[in-house]
């Protein structure tokens, strides 16, 4: 079976985290926090609000796609030729939430960045817990 063109990859993390949606969700959308594990930023939680991610490397042009307070979080992550969607799923356990991030769009030739954000999201996903950790 030949991939097509037009087939993409994905990105997936998933972790099951001690804490709950809501404190998640706040680290997940308040700019001072997201800094904190990702890059600066100059998010607004508003469907269709255009932000960037700034890192020393470059920057990230994101839009807004969905938004659903504690459960959803979607935009649009472009960098570099990559245009990609970033989708965030936060599930209540017994525990605490299992927390779902996945980056879609990734085509065939873009195998340094696929590659790049396989590693990428594993280093942003522990910079997180440490966030939650110390974060009231």
């Amino acid at each position: 079976m030949s991939q097509s063109a037009t087939e993409t990859r994905s990105v997936i993390v998933e972790r099951e985290m001690p804490f709950p949606p809501e404190k998640i969700w706040r680290a997940l959308t308040q700019p001072h926090l997201i800094e904190e594990w990702l890059m600066k930023s100059d998010f607004k939680p508003v469907v269709n609000h255009q932000f960037s991610f700034r890192a020393d490397w470059g920057s990230v042009d994101c839009k807004i796609l969905e938004i659903e307070p504690d459960k959803t979080l979607s935009y649009t992550w472009d960098a570099y030729g990559l245009e990609s969607v970033v989708t965030w799923t936060l599930t209540p356990t017994s525990t605490g939430t299992h927390l779902r991030m996945e980056q879609s769009g990734f085509r065939p030739d873009q195998q340094q960045a696929y590659q790049g954000a396989r590693f990428g999201w594993q280093k942003f996903f522990a910079n997180l817990e440490q966030v939650l950790t110390r974060a009231d």
